[in-house]
């Protein structure tokens, strides 16, 4: 996706935006491309964002940022508002462990921030070369991190996309927070935005959903997500396979040979499905992740961290399980009502009316039982079957095992999901790819 975006929409070498000659492309996401660029007023290299979302916009042949079509422009524009608060945001802080952005402006149609060009490399490469660092190495890491989120979260902003690639790390050691998520969670308007959007593994369930509580426990969740894969050397796995059955417990459990128990109770908090049970604020967790080895484990306001080894109870997750499987029949029923518009052209058609009425969509909070709630329940044999996949999403009929990726004759939210990010042309919709 990166290499296709730069080859296509980057500026070319040489050209000047405002008083910055670009230089190169660093890299490329679905939001936006980073150029290396030289400030000829001061002589110095910077890096420049530039805001770019891949599947709402392209470059003119003037160089200027375009959307696609007209239903596009209202999503660029609203993403591009919040790219620049964004920036507003970020040039407030001067703090070593959060991306600094000297200036921002608008040009070309869109909206560029500057930020200082250091050499050094993500936390992603890191851990290819270093896989499962020492216990205190990453308490080093984290700590600095912990500091510059509590800067960011006391001044009523979140981060909403920490995942190792949007850490940074300098040449010295020192870590860097990259990449806030504020424009691309703006652009989200349906239940395959948000599947598209997020990086599964990353994202804890609020992020899943418009309405969803957001605070200082989400980019907990996301940081202990960071540490997870740092540990056990694995991605974590998405929190909606986890509301189905959660094993991430007993992967933190098995490190123990190598990981103070501690430590390993600390990252499980911050993995906590619930938000009400996770750390509600970076000081608080913190403390129980530099808590030496000796002390007690018990934590005021922690019941988690004191189980490793116990998975995520039915009772305070029940909801988000009903929550689930309302967005994987809101997601069908959205598929297949797009199919039928496209092929009868009538909006709201007979044909889109029966399938609405026959999966209605789960209301926020439904409990099993309830009128609201669909007869189902989202265990291990969950998903659609060959023949459900080819009445509901008739265009992916003959993918089915294409997509059935453990061959259990069923396709589920994270299989449909890993096959849209890796066919994203062969999805109606144009799901995003990142």
């Amino acid at each position: 996706m990166a290499d296709t975006v730069v080859k296509q929409n980057a500026l070319p070498p040489r050209t000047m935006v405002a008083e910055y000659r670009i230089e190169s492309a660093l890299g490329a996401g679905g939001f936006g491309i980073t150029y290396l660029a030289r400030d000829t007023h001061l002589e110095k290299d910077v890096a420049i964002k530039e805001y770019l979302p891949a599947d709402l916009a392209l470059r003119a042949l003037d160089g200027s940022v375009v959307p696609v079509d007209t239903s596009s422009a209202y999503n660029y524009q609203h993403g591009l508002e919040q790219f620049l608060v964004e920036a507003r945001t970020l040039a407030r802080f001067s703090h070593p462990n959060i991306v600094r952005v000297s200036r921002y402006f608008e040009a070309n149609g869109t909206a560029y921030m500057v930020m200082d060009y250091e050499k050094g490399h993500s936390l992603n490469q890191f851990l290819k070369r270093v896989p499962q660092p020492e216990e205190a190495h990453l308490k080093a890491m984290i700590t600095p991190l912990l500091d510059g989120l509590e800067a960011v979260h006391a001044a009523g902003f979140l981060h909403r996309d920490i995942k190792p690639s949007n850490i940074f790390i300098r040449a010295d050691g020192a870590p860097v927070l990259l990449d806030f998520g504020s424009a691309r969670l703006a652009v989200r308007d349906a239940a395959r935005d948000v599947i598209a959007i997020l990086t599964p593994g990353y994202a804890p369930v609020e992020l899943y959903l418009a309405s969803g509580q957001q605070g200082p426990w989400t980019d907990i969740y996301s940081l202990a997500a960071v540490l997870y894969r740092a540990v056990t050397g694995e991605n974590p796995p998405d929190a909606l396979t986890r509301l189905r059955m959660d094993g991430a417990g007993k992967k933190l459990t098995a490190r123990r040979d190598r990981y103070s128990a501690q430590f390993l109770a600390a990252i499980q908090w911050g993995l906590a499905l619930e938000e009400k049970r996770r750390p509600q604020n970076a000081k608080q967790w913190r403390s129980a992740l530099l808590r030496s080895p000796q002390a007690p484990l018990a934590t005021k306001g922690a019941p988690a961290a004191a189980e490793p080894e116990a998975e995520a109870r039915p009772d305070s997750t029940r909801k988000y399980v009903w929550i689930a499987l309302g967005i994987v029949i809101f997601f069908v029923i959205m598929e297949g009502a797009n199919i039928l518009n496209e092929r009868t052209g009538e909006a709201g058609g007979p044909r889109g009316k029966a399938l609405l009425q026959t999966s209605p969509p789960v209301a926020a909070g439904a409990a099993p039982g309830d009128a609201r709630a669909p007869r189902a329940e989202l265990g291990p044999g969950s998903g659609l079957s060959r023949e459900e996949l080819a009445r509901n999403l008739p265009h992916l009929a003959d993918k089915f095992s294409e997509i059935d990726a453990d061959r259990d004759g069923r396709v589920t939210i994270a299989e449909l999901q890993a096959y849209w990010r890796n066919n994203p042309q062969g999805a109606a919709g144009g799901a995003r790819k990142e």
